[in-house]
Formats: C-alpha cells, structure tokens, sequence
C-alpha cells in the first residue's frame, strides 16, 4: 500500500503559499508507516517546530490499473474518505530553498491521517461535495471538490501513467486554503459535508 499526494491543486492555497501555479499536478508520495487511524492522536515530532494540518479527500483504489484514461478513472474507486496531510513547513521550506527533495518535511511518521471510508453512493456528486476541518471547535479549512485544478479523473489518470495502482492504494487529492500549525492540546475533527471522518487530538 502506498500513498500519492497531490499538491497545489485549490487555486487558494497555491495563493496562500506563494507557489507557482503548475500545469500538470504536483505528485509525491509517502510510505505506509505514514499512517494514522482509528482516530488515533497525533504526537508533534521533535524535528520540528511548525507542523501545518492540510485536509484533504481520499480515494480508494479498487483495484490494479495502470495507464488509466480519464473517461474510465471511475472504475478504480469505489469509496471515498477524509484525511491530513501533515507537513512539516519549517523543514520543507529550507529544502525548497535549497531546491532539494522535501520528502522529510511530508512523509514522516504519522504524517498522512486516514478516516474510514463511505460508499461513493453516499454523496450523489462528488465533483460538488464540501469538506471541512474544525480545530477546537472553530472552522479552520473548508473546500469544495467543484474549486479542484484537477478532479479525480484526471489525478487518478495522470499518475497511473508513473505509479502502477494497486488496490489498497490512497490518493490524498489536494487542499484547500486555511493551513495552519497545530499544537498540543488541539482537538482536529474533518467533515465531508455534515458527516464526521475523523476526531483526534495532538499530544
């Protein structure tokens, strides 16, 4: 199992961050021990001193492709869930500096949160379909699958012509605007419309 990521794919976040605007997505991956479920809390590292919550939406893959076309995307995910992508912003912005890989600042231990997953009969439009992040109660992210740069056709489409999809497989598909460091004692709850995915705290 592995997961891919894709980066700057909400036009407001790109803005936020002061990135440039890409015309294809921007893909990295993490490794399976970046996993965190079941709601599990989330311990800060010692590495660093700013780490940023990023929620995004998952999708599951059903089963092996490669070399997807975009007409035919949906046929190799059948649910869909919430996570975080937590990045280490102060380690990632010295290696961009530096133009070097950033993998550390992203694929970390427990640097990739995962909720249960939903039958995408569950939501009738997932090209309409708001999602959430509440921070202690406050709103902290929200997006819209409709403000994507790139919608799940065209991500699963465009990496399965590098990565071969596996079932098992996660895609964290971007996030929106809103990222912000987190600390202990944060109490981080994601939403995809009114359901609640996940409900963790940071020790």
């Amino acid at each position: 199992m592995k997961f891919i990521c894709i980066g700057r794919n909400y036009a407001d976040h790109i803005q936020e961050l002061k990135n440039e605007r890409n015309q294809e997505p921007v893909v990295f991956l993490k490794p399976d021990t970046a996993m965190l479920k079941d709601n599990q809390p989330f311990y800060l590292p010692d590495f660093s001193n700013e780490i940023h919550h990023e929620v995004e939406i998952l999708l599951k893959i059903c089963k092996e492709g490669k070399y997807i076309e975009p007409q035919f995307a949906h046929r190799y995910f059948e649910e869909i869930g919430l996570g975080i992508d937590f990045t280490a912003r102060d380690l990632q912005n010295k290696l961009k500096a530096k133009g070097l890989p950033w993998e550390i600042a992203k694929a970390f231990n427990h640097s990739a949160v995962v909720s249960h997953f939903v039958p995408l009969e569950r939501y009738p439009n997932l090209y309409n379909l708001n999602f959430r992040l509440e921070v202690n109660g406050q709103i902290r992210q929200q997006g819209n699958t409709s403000m994507m740069l790139f919608d799940f056709a065209t991500i699963i489409s465009y990496v399965s012509r590098f990565f071969t999809l596996k079932k098992g497989d996660i895609i964290f598909t971007g996030t929106p605007a809103g990222v912000a460091p987190v600390a202990i004692g944060d109490r981080l709850q994601g939403y995809i419309e009114e359901d609640l995915f996940f409900d963790f705290q940071v020790k």
